[in-house]
């Protein structure tokens, strides 16, 4: 089975991160754009004042140091030519990687006890996944095809929860992740728990792995 977090689906979770490899912001968007034929661009970046880390936007607070768009017309400074990423990330080697959704994919994200909870029960399952992410701030993300983020308000209801009662979201046209090796602030890098891999090339629809998510997020309030 494709290397993945190990995970209980019971209150005592246990799970490590598969070990990532060493790459630079600009070696790993040009892999993306490269292998997955990802639109990618660079965000915001971390600089050391007075020993920590802070965000290139200058904003002492930022909610997402280092990990977010670095200008406002960042959904036109993406591309999936492997060629211009090397070109943007000359000018600022350090700048996060950031993938904009709705475009190649989407993504459901939710919090992550209820992700490694979903994900134990997808493998068990056998569901086909594509690539999940999990941030610092602890949330997990699934790769979805895009359109996906549409469907699941009413896919939620079929399933007979109130969307607005599960933390489930779904990221679309309009919306971004950070990808790795991309670093938040002091709180950590962004990792994979399944990396992008030939195997896994195909996304699942958001129908596929609703189910597991939704009860996963249900378990989780």
């Amino acid at each position: 089975m494709e290397e993945t977090i190990a995970a209980a689906e019971d209150s005592q979770i246990a799970g490590q991160i598969p070990q990532q490899r060493g790459e630079s912001p600009q070696e790993a968007a040009v892999r993306y754009a490269e292998e997955r034929h990802w639109d990618v661009f660079p965000g915001t970046w971390l600089e050391p004042v007075a020993g920590m880390p802070r965000c290139s936007c200058g904003n002492a607070s930022c909610p997402a140091p280092g990990a977010h768009p670095a200008r406002p017309d960042w959904a036109t400074q993406a591309t999936g030519s492997a060629t211009v990423v090397r070109r943007l990330w000359q000018r600022q080697p350090t700048a996060s990687v950031l993938l904009p959704t709705g475009r190649t994919f989407d993504v459901l994200s939710v919090p992550e006890s209820a992700g490694f909870l979903a994900l134990a029960r997808m493998e068990r399952m056998a569901l086909t996944l594509g690539p999940v992410a999990l941030s610092p701030d602890r949330r997990m993300q699934f790769f979805v095809l895009p359109g996906g983020s549409l469907k699941v308000p009413e896919l939620v209801r079929k399933l007979g929860w109130v969307p607005a009662s599960l933390d489930l979201v779904a990221l679309g046209e309009g919306a971004y992740v950070a990808a790795p090796p991309t670093r938040v602030g002091a709180r950590g890098a962004v990792q994979w728990a399944r990396r992008p891999t030939p195997a896994n090339r195909w996304l699942p629809d958001a129908e596929e792995l609703i189910s597991a998510l939704a009860y996963a997020c249900g378990r989780d309030r």
